[in-house]
This record gives structure tokens, C-alpha cells and sequence, in this order.
């Protein structure tokens, strides 16, 4: 299987080319950056890209399954509008070359809480994008929603705050369902579902079944 990865810099993006790199059923990755991280094997394929130029990279995003890992934050972009077109436009775009060459499969971070009627900007942006996402059609489109993600030394100060109220509250048990996620594990889950050729909206409960099995 040649596995495409975009998003491979990030916290859970990361964890998935480890596995992609480690599984004997992956024969090649390749992966698109905005910048070289420097990673190097003999399975892997690095493009840097400017990820507006789409007719300078379209034609590569050849293969058996897309995994969209790629995201940000407003703080980190800069503004709601730069944080959409990391989060929403660049993964379309990949998704629309991807189907367009064939691609069958694509797996894509979402979140917990998506929606695209939603009245807060960030779940009504991971909304549109799964909504877009499914309409392209493709033979296997797995959307994940997980709850928070536990990110290694996360620089993100409303996630790290709301893990530590989650862990509070799951003392008592409450919240269990609203546990937070460590990113390898959500990496792991995305490996076994594309493997097992799952397909639709894949939410945290079924992510944790899919981790149990």
C-alpha cells in the first residue's frame, strides 16, 4: 500500500509516519511539507511544496490512501481566516487532487463536536471540511473525530488548561467520555481502520473501539 501524508510535522501526524514507516503492509509513503523536517527512509518520499501552487504538486498526490493530518491553531496562523485555509483549504485541495488520480481512500482528522451549522468558528470550520470531504465520493472516506488530543510537550494553552479540568472531572467520574486522547493512539486507530477498510464518520468511541480490538 503507498500511503500519501500530509500534516507529517505535526503532534499526531508525526506518530502516523512512525507507523506508516514500521508496517510491512506499507510499501512507500510520501509526504508533502512546507518545509524539509529532515526525516529520511528508505520507504519514504519527501516533497517540499508551496501548498498554494497547487498545479505544482497536484500531480504527485498519486497512491492507495490520503491521511490528512494537517492543522493549526488562530494563535499559531495568525487569524481565523489564515487558520482556515491551513485547516480547511489546504486538505480539500489535496483531497480534490487525490480524487481526481484515482486515490480510493482518505483518511482525515476532523474533531469531536464538528459541524458546520455550528455557531463557533472552529467546529463549524472541521464541519464544512467533512461535508466537502464526503461529497467528493471517494470508494472509502474516514473522518475521525476524536476528543482533545494529549499532544507531548503542547505549547497550546486552552488545550493543556481544559485536559487538566477533564482530568479533574474524570477523578470523579465524570466526563468519561470526553477523555482526552493521546495522539498516538489516534495515529494507531487511523493505521488499523485504513487497514481494515473502514468507512464514514469514525467518532471518539468508536476510535477507542477500534484501539480495543
Amino acid at each position: 500500500m503507498h500511503a500519501l501524508i500530509i500534516g507529517a510535522t505535526g503532534a499526531t501526524g508525526s506518530q502516523l509516519l512512525t507507523k506508516l514507516l514500521a508496517d510491512p503492509a506499507i510499501s512507500h509513503v510520501t509526504s508533502f511539507v512546507r518545509k524539509d523536517a529532515d526525516a529520511t527512509h528508505p520507504k519514504l518520499t519527501t516533497h517540499v511544496i508551496d501548498f498554494n501552487d497547487v498545479a505544482s504538486w497536484q500531480e504527485k498526490v498519486v497512491g492507495d490512501v490520503l491521511f490528512c493530518c494537517l492543522g493549526t491553531t488562530k494563535r499559531a496562523a495568525g487569524s481565523q481566516q489564515a487558520q482556515w485555509k491551513i485547516d480547511h483549504d489546504y486538505p480539500l485541495a489535496f483531497a480534490k487532487a487525490a480524487k481526481n488520480h484515482g486515490v480510493p481512500t482518505l483518511a482525515l482528522i476532523s474533531s469531536d463536536g464538528a459541524d458546520a451549522r455550528s455557531p463557533l468558528f472552529y467546529y463549524r470550520m472541521k464541519g464544512a471540511l467533512d461535508d466537502k470531504i464526503l461529497a467528493l465520493g471517494f470508494k472509502n472516506t474516514l473522518i475521525f473525530r476524536p476528543p482533545l488530543l494529549k499532544r507531548p510537550n503542547s505549547d497550546r494553552l486552552g488545550e493543556n488548561l481544559a485536559e487538566k479540568a477533564i482530568a479533574f472531572a474524570n477523578r470523579f467520574g465524570l466526563l468519561k467520555s470526553a477523555k482526552p486522547m493521546a495522539v498516538a493512539d489516534l495515529a494507531q486507530a487511523m493505521l488499523l481502520a485504513v487497514k481494515r477498510q473502514e468507512n464514514g464518520i469514525i467518532d471518539k468511541n468508536q476510535i477507542r473501539k477500534l484501539l480495543a480490538n
